[in-house]
């Protein structure tokens, strides 16, 4: 017993020696690990349309039933997604949310991914339910908001031909 608490105290007095790690964190905030599952954001394409087709397979995956998801029609004078559909109303219920992953695994267009950020508070429960236009990401440079006005015909799939992946 006198062996165990001597090698306990041996750690204790070499981990006061050691000089602390602090992290001075609203300046300098601490990278994330590659699978760290943040704050929820919604894609673009690269020409600035919207990713979610408003299936709602995220909603129907979700354990926790955090997400909503409303859908309305495209038409080629106002046109979000490359599908026939979009998500017109797209809400998660940030309280509710176990940050599983599963809506970002059931997404058929990658539409919904976990960031990194991790800053989440609120001053009361209206403010934790993220509403589309807070998880859109912003256009970048060089392509539209939407809706978009295009041709007739030039979208024919909702989810786009995808490659093999390289990593």
């Amino acid at each position: 017993m006198l062996v165990e608490l001597l090698r306990g105290l041996k750690t204790t007095f070499k981990m006061m020696l050691e000089k602390p790690v602090t992290i001075q964190y609203p300046e300098e905030k601490r990278p994330v690990r590659p699978r760290f599952r943040g704050r929820h954001e919604l894609r673009r394409y690269d020409n600035g349309l919207e990713k979610c087709i408003g299936c709602a397979l995220c909603a129907a995956a979700c354990p926790a039933n955090a997400i909503f998801v409303e859908a309305s029609e495209n038409t080629d004078e106002e046109r979000y997604s490359p599908g026939e559909r979009y998500a017109s109303t797209y809400e998660i219920n940030m309280l509710r949310c176990i940050y599983c992953g599963f809506c970002e695994d059931s997404c058929p267009t990658e539409a919904i991914v976990l960031g990194d950020q991790y800053e989440l508070s609120f001053g009361d429960r209206y403010e934790a339910i993220y509403t589309k236009d807070r998880l859109l990401v912003p256009v970048t440079s060089g392509a539209e908001l939407t809706p978009q006005r295009t041709k007739p015909g030039l979208y024919t799939r909702s989810v786009p031909e995808m490659k093999d992946p390289t990593d």
